[in-house]
């Protein structure tokens, strides 16, 4: 049986062709995709009022599928604002720096600890919590600031960030984009997080240490200066207190991740267990730290974390909106405008193109690889990677499966190119951290990353 393709499809067809060119030639997308909603609306109503009022209606969806994650993000923030204020972050990666006895055991050290963070405090947080303790130590024991930089890079922003195991913010967008649940997606990334994480990373220190032996790095490390905080906040808390926050809230994240394997929770609910947990350690930090004016801080530091939460977010929500008309989200935004047979404007084109182009899986990988590359153009990993799960969706109707190792891998691809180790403006945390130039370590992570995203794209054939 066909499967009938209108207007509405071949909009939505030519607007993501529209929304990955603007990508490429890295131009925002924010008025592509309103004017994606509009259009589509327009069709599906016939109505002016209609598709005015659809555009609006399309981010209230967005949002409200995305609030849990960015809640969790700013809370997270929130609280990784008040450890690097009290000085607990020191306290916690200090005993780290005793193993910092040689460049390569400073370069996988800083990766882990990084990974390890940003599993749960993401990314950019980490960045400050691990640069200012442990990058003096590397650099003292000969492992280039560009050294460090690579690994606080390949580590968070490539391998935590692109599994995101624990906060699942990713897994969420494309797991949703995809029509698949969570755990699914999740499942299917792991063994692609790990191929794609042991190439890059140990592709990338082979590289860095023979540079180190042919002496590159002599010139440019010895005008290296450290970056120290402005301002010291020992008095907030004494040293005897910092050590007890330092062993409870690692100890609280354990907990939880025990309390995620004995419960089975996933999803919103890990989240949920992760975020309460946050609250919880931000209200006694700042009230342990900031005494009588410990309730203002603590308004304080969620407004902190909201405007860093709604500014990640923000370019996210109009093509995630745009994306969501894709699956399930068009009904409950323009109600039942598709043919009586429809499944979806995804699921439609995807049967569409099984029954007129035989695809394999070793094209729909590559495919996947490609377009998670070309949405992480714009150095935001994560506006595209909605378009990623539903090409994985598209593709895995039309050769019978994979769906989830699809949207793991466009996820993956989306996420190491524009989550922060590939594209300058994204990376600029872990450079200025370092003092060294983003363009420059762009360049050093890029042959690693390509090497790491062929390898992984080849697994994935096996895989599906």
């Amino acid at each position: 049986m066909g499967v009938e393709l209108t207007a509405l499809h071949w909009s939505y067809v030519i607007f993501i062709v529209l929304i990955i060119g603007f990508m490429i030639k890295r131009r925002d997308t924010t008025i592509v995709c309103i004017l994606g909603i509009f259009t589509i609306a327009f069709i599906a109503t016939g109505s002016l009022f209609g598709s005015v009022s659809g555009v609006f209606n399309s981010f209230v969806y967005a949002i409200t599928e995305l609030m849990s994650t960015i809640l969790i993000i700013s809370i997270i923030v929130a609280m990784s604002r008040v450890l690097s204020i009290t000085g607990i972050n020191d306290v916690m990666i200090s005993p780290f720096t005793r193993f910092i006895k040689s460049p390569a055991l400073a370069y996988w050290t800083i990766g882990i600890l990084m990974m390890v963070i940003s599993w749960f405090f993401w990314p950019s947080p980490a960045v400050a919590l691990l640069g200012a303790v442990l990058l003096p130590v590397a650099i003292r024991t000969g492992l280039p600031a560009l050294g460090a930089a690579m690994a606080m890079n390949l580590f968070g922003h490539g391998i935590a960030l692109s599994g995101d195991f624990i906060i699942q913010a990713a897994p969420k967008l494309t797991a949703d984009a995809a029509g698949l649940p969570i755990g699914e997606v999740i499942h299917a990334s792991i063994p692609l997080v790990i191929i794609m994480g042991a190439v890059t990373t140990f592709t990338a220190f082979f590289f860095l240490k023979r540079d180190m032996k042919r002496g590159k790095f002599a010139q440019a490390d010895s005008f290296v200066q450290i970056k120290q905080p402005n301002t010291t906040y020992e008095d907030l808390l004494s040293p005897g207190v910092k050590k007890a926050f330092a062993v409870f809230i690692p100890l609280a994240f354990i907990l939880d991740v025990a309390a995620m394997s004995v419960l089975h929770l996933q999803g919103g609910d890990a989240t949920a267990l992760i975020g309460g947990t946050s609250v919880f350690i931000l209200l006694i930090l700042s009230l342990a730290a900031h005494r009588n004016h410990g309730l203002e801080k603590t308004t304080s530091y969620l407004i902190e974390g909201f405007q860093f939460g709604f500014k990640v977010f923000g370019p996210v929500i109009p093509i995630a909106a745009f994306f969501y008309l894709g699956d399930a989200g068009f009904t409950k935004i323009l109600g039942s405008a598709l043919p009586h047979s429809s499944q979806g404007i995804v699921n439609d084109l995807g049967a569409a193109l099984a029954s007129a182009v035989p695809l394999s899986k070793e094209a729909a990988a590559v495919t996947l690889t490609s377009i998670g590359a070309i949405t992480g153009l714009d150095g935001s990993g994560f506006s595209g990677i909605s378009l990623a799960g539903s090409v994985a969706h598209l593709f895995s109707a039309a050769i019978g499966g994979g769906a989830a190792t699809l949207t793991a891998l466009g996820q993956i691809s989306a996420i190491w190119v524009g989550g922060g180790t590939l594209i300058p403006w994204a990376l600029i945390p872990a450079a200025a951290i370092c003092n060294v130039d983003p363009f420059e370590l762009a360049r050093r992570n890029l042959v690693p990353v390509v090497i790491g995203l062929a390898v992984t794209t080849i697994a994935a054939m096996f895989l599906m």
